[in-house]
């Protein structure tokens, strides 16, 4: 007979989502066997584990630094919006983002101080919790990091990464703006060279049928590719609140002395 610890009740818990001396006794009738375990409850009633749910639902959380000098997103996923709302649930995707926030190199699923919680969060809730997308970037030399979350959901988060010295400002508008015009990256260089050949292709194609020669269709291409550029990289996208600036988000940036070296963007479910 295997020998009963508390990695494996702990186990059980997390897949069945039953209660700690349930899954004691259990295991203890099954002989520490973990399958026969699960299908013991079942015969009980308990027709799925936690894991087999479905975590469709959840909120994205993000922490800065003290220092300003580093960013996370951590997306925690769930079963109901009711159980995503809930205090236990949002303290736990907190605490995942620090601690992604302050150790790099760290497996947040992984992580004990994260799994602990994560089993009591699901045993309060009857929930499968689990640990979604995960995004960290550091400052470069001399700038800072930013974080904007989408409060009225809180299923968006965005941080970036700055040279030089963002307002927090700055920070709110360009953050806002990532959030909603979901850029497939930060430069040209971001889309891929055979799909933007493809579209110059095309775009030359076009205008060659209209009777233009190469020359001139190819004139013609360049202008329809930067409109191309302008609805799916970030620098070339027009400004999204035209209150604030009006031009695209290169010229944002340089008329507020800073330049953007990465951003990272997690939505629930996207």
């Amino acid at each position: 007979m295997a020998e009963i610890t508390a990695k494996l009740v702990n186990e059980l818990r997390s897949k069945t989502g039953q209660g700690m001396m349930e899954c004691k006794k259990m295991l203890t009738e099954c002989a520490g066997d973990m399958e026969k375990a699960i299908e013991g409850f079942r015969k009980k009633g308990v027709k799925a584990s936690l894991a087999e749910r479905t975590a469709s639902e959840g909120r994205v959380a993000g922490v800065v630094t003290e220092d300003g000098k580093a960013a996370a997103l951590v997306e925690l996923n769930c079963n109901t919006d009711f159980t995503a709302k809930s205090e236990p649930f949002l303290a736990l995707a907190a605490k995942a983002a620090k601690a992604l926030a302050h150790n790099p190199g760290i497996n947040v699923a992984q992580a004990a101080e994260v799994n602990s919680t994560a089993t009591e969060v699901s045993q309060q809730t009857g929930e499968n919790i689990v640990v979604g997308k995960t995004a960290r970037l550091e400052a470069p030399a001399g700038g800072k990091v930013g974080l904007y979350l989408y409060a009225i959901s809180g299923k968006i988060g965005v941080i970036m990464a700055f040279k030089g010295n963002p307002s927090d400002d700055l920070i709110k508008q360009l953050g806002g703006h990532i959030a909603f015009a979901r850029p497939a990256g930060l430069t040209r260089d971001a889309v891929p060279a055979d799909l933007v050949e493809k579209e110059k292709a095309f775009a030359v194609e076009q205008a060659k049928a209209t009777g233009k020669p190469q020359n001139i269709a190819e004139k013609i291409a360049e202008g329809k590719m930067n409109a191309f550029f302008a609805e799916r990289v970030l620098l070339d996208q027009e400004f999204f609140n035209a209150q604030v600036f009006k031009g695209n988000v290169a010229n944002y940036l340089k008329q507020n002395t800073v330049e953007l070296t990465q951003y990272a963007r997690i939505e629930v479910g996207g």
